[in-house]
């Protein structure tokens, strides 16, 4: 190899799901030039894409007609789906999709850290009340990686956000008396489900 020359390791993917997404949001801005072509409101910036995915014929008798070019419409439909990543170092194409996956969690991470944590601003008075706060919302950070990682192994994502799970969760009662032991108000089916589900032990 040439000195100061590295070497690239490109790695090719597919995910089903991502090709049924790419689908439909081809199929939204194919049906989106198509209007534009049509009501004859076209946009500058789309002009490559009219000449890439669309052929206008101009005849005497018919006047001007736009016609799909379904060549470049397949070839574009073809490649939905299919992602790559290109590393300096990384070899093996699984440690590089784990390496991403990896990253991708960690910037979802800190979003939950600054949107649901209300890290994005931090209004203390010292160092140490920072500190305070840093740690509070990281054992916090904990808690939300956990209830993901539980409700997507008892598929509650499919009938519900994370956010609509913790409100469900955020009506318990709990009675305190000088003289007796703590008492839970009343739990509903409801929420005993979802505690099994996630595989927690519901509050007695």
């Amino acid at each position: 190899m040439v000195k100061g020359i590295r070497r690239i390791y490109v790695h090719y993917y597919f995910n089903d799901q991502h090709a049924t997404d790419d689908k439909i949001r081809m199929n939204k801005l194919l049906d989106q030039l198509e209007e534009e072509l049509a009501s004859g409101k076209r946009v500058p910036e789309h002009q490559k894409l009219y000449d890439k995915y669309f052929h206008t014929v101009t005849t005497p008798v018919r006047g001007t007609k736009t016609e799909a070019n379904q060549e470049a419409i397949d070839a574009a439909l073809k490649d939905c789906g299919c992602f790559v990543l290109m590393s300096n170092g990384i070899k093996d194409p699984m440690e590089a999709l784990h390496v991403y996956q990896a990253k991708d969690l960690i910037e979802k991470a800190f979003g939950d850290l600054k949107e649901r944590l209300s890290m994005r601003w931090e209004s203390v008075a010292s160092e140490e009340n920072l500190e305070g706060k840093l740690f509070v919302q990281f054992i916090a950070l904990i808690f939300m990686s956990y209830i993901k990682r539980a409700m997507n192994q008892g598929g509650l994502f499919k009938n519900r956000t994370m956010q609509e799970l913790l409100d469900e969760l955020d009506v318990f009662e709990r009675f305190y008396h000088p003289s007796r032991k703590p008492q839970i108000g009343e739990i509903t089916e409801k929420q005993k489900a979802l505690y099994v589900a996630m595989a927690v032990e519901c509050p007695t």
